[in-house]
Formats: structure tokens, sequence, C-alpha cells
């Protein structure tokens, strides 16, 4: 049966039974078994080709996700499409290699586990800090490969402030072992277990290696400038760029020489982009601390 066919009713004059019907779901799911059987064994040929990298490519996986997703209807929900699927890439993960997630749950009902759980897989071992620090700490001693931290807020205190360290790894000489942001979460639908009418928690995901894209993606860059630069001023120098910035999030620490922005850019963008040269009043290059693909609203077509 291929991906496009449906079970055939019973021929005319033929009365359909139960046990029939449980014949032909058991036969459904050996092929199942058998397909997933093979897709493992392409996974298996895939990380020996990658030699090691990071097997988390979440652009791919939105690809992957997106393409399934427009066509699920009727009888299987997209809820189960993106369920199912979700386990299956955390499946590829863990055969690629040693995969485990550190998670920020900075205080009770942040819900952050809840996200990782419902995108990484429930068998994913989960480590749990109080701070980001110490998430992405264990990224450095090999604890583990992927951290989840609390989206930034402009109101954050200084002891949750994690993406101004990004901008700042000099002393990483390979742009494949600096930390980047490379997913946020979530990419769709609520976290799993998530009660019903409960906040909705976000997220975004970091990783020591580059951002992938997915085709409709936003890039985070961190820009450094003078402290008496305004908002507006800014803004404005940034769509002066050509750029289009959907969230700007500034620092404007006590007794600090500069302030700082994570600016929120459309589109997948380079650090070498010409456009960001353009935009006058930094006190230094941009750096980008990452790029993700851009969530699918729960009830998109």
């Amino acid at each position: 049966m291929s991906s496009t066919e449906t079970s055939s009713p019973p021929p005319n004059g033929e009365t359909e039974t139960l046990a029939g019907l449980r014949a032909e779901l058991d036969a459904i799911d050996d092929m199942i078994f058998g397909a997933l059987s093979r897709r493992a064994a392409v996974v298996e040929r895939v990380a020996a080709l990658k030699g090691g990298a990071l097997a988390f490519r979440p652009g791919r996986e939105a690809m992957i996700l997106r393409r399934l997703l427009a066509r699920a209807s009727g009888a299987l929900p997209r809820q189960t499409v993106a369920r199912v699927w979700r386990e299956i890439l955390a499946g590829s993960l863990a055969q690629q290699g040693r995969f485990s997630i550190a998670v920020c749950e900075p205080g009770p009902g942040e819900a952050l586990g809840l996200l990782a759980r419902g995108h990484f897989g429930i068998a994913t071992p989960l480590r749990s800090h109080r701070r980001a620090a110490q998430a992405i700490a264990d990224l450095a001693n090999g604890a583990a490969q992927i951290a989840v931290l609390p989206m930034p807020a402009e109101d954050d205190p200084p002891a949750a402030l994690w993406w101004t360290a990004l901008a700042h790894q000099e002393t990483v000489v390979s742009p494949l072992m600096r930390v980047h942001i490379l997913a946020r979460l979530p990419f769709w639908g609520p976290p799993l277990g998530c009660p019903e009418g409960a906040p909705r928690a976000a997220a975004l995901v970091v990783a020591a290696g580059l951002p992938d894209p997915s085709g409709d993606d936003r890039t985070l860059f961190g820009f450094e400038f003078s402290v008496e630069l305004s908002r507006t001023r800014l803004a404005q120098q940034i769509a002066a760029a050509g750029l289009v910035a959907h969230s700007l999030i500034l620092r404007r620490d006590a007794g600090a020489p500069v302030a700082q922005a994570l600016v929120d850019l459309d589109g997948f963008i380079a650090e070498n982009d010409p456009r960001l040269a353009a935009i006058e009043s930094l006190k230094r290059p941009p750096v980008r601390l990452g790029a993700y693909a851009v969530p699918m609203e729960e009830t998109a077509p």
C-alpha cells in the first residue's frame, strides 16, 4: 500500500467482519514497522556520512513536518501526525550518537521541561537546571548536546541573562564549535502534557553547531551600540538597511559602556550579509547568535 492509498471497501456482496478489519490493521502495522526499520537503516548510513557532526538539524526537521502536516486531513489529525513524527525524529537523533538535553527550569510553572519532552521525545535523557548558565555548561562538558533555555525578555534580571554571552565567544576558533541558537519551541501545537488553557511557554534551543535553513526562518543577531541611541533610531536604521525586525530586546545595564540588543530578523541571514554593514551606529560588527525555523500555527492548513 503506497502512502497515498487508503483502505478499500469490500467487494459487492461481501460483509465486513471485525476479525477481517483487525487483520487488515495488523497488516498495515506490519507495513509501518517495515518502513520504520528501513528508515532506521538509512539513518545509520546518514550518521556514517556525517562523521560525528551534530545530528540535530532543526531546519531539516521543520521541512519534514511542514510537508507531512500539509497532507494531514480527515481521519488523520494533524496533532497525531506531529506527535508520531516527533518521536520518529527523536529516535533518529538517538541513533546517531549520544544525545541528551539540558533544560533550564527557572521556576515552577515554566513548563520548559514539557516543551523539551514534546519536541525531543519522551525517551530522550533530560537534565534539569535552575540557571541557563548551568544548562550551557552541560554543552561544554559533554553532559548534554542540546540546551533548552527560556525565551529572552527585556525585563530579565542579570542572573537570567544568557543571550549576551553568545555574542562573546571570541576564544572559540571554529564557528562549528560556537554555541548558536538553532530552534524555537514549540514548533507546532501545545507542549506534550500541557493542561488545556495553561499559559503557552516558549523557549530557544542552543547547541554547538551551525543553524540550518528550513525555507521559512528568522535570524537572531546581537548588536552593541551607544547607550544614548534610542530604540526608535535603532529600528529606523535596521529598516533603512533593508532588514525586517520582528522584535528588538534592549539591555542598558547600569555602568555598562555599551547597550546591547537581541534582534529577531526576517529570513535566514548570514553574518557577513552586506545589509548589516549599513547599520551605522553599531560599536562592533553584528554577531549572528543563531536562527530558527518559523513555528507553524496549530490551525495552519
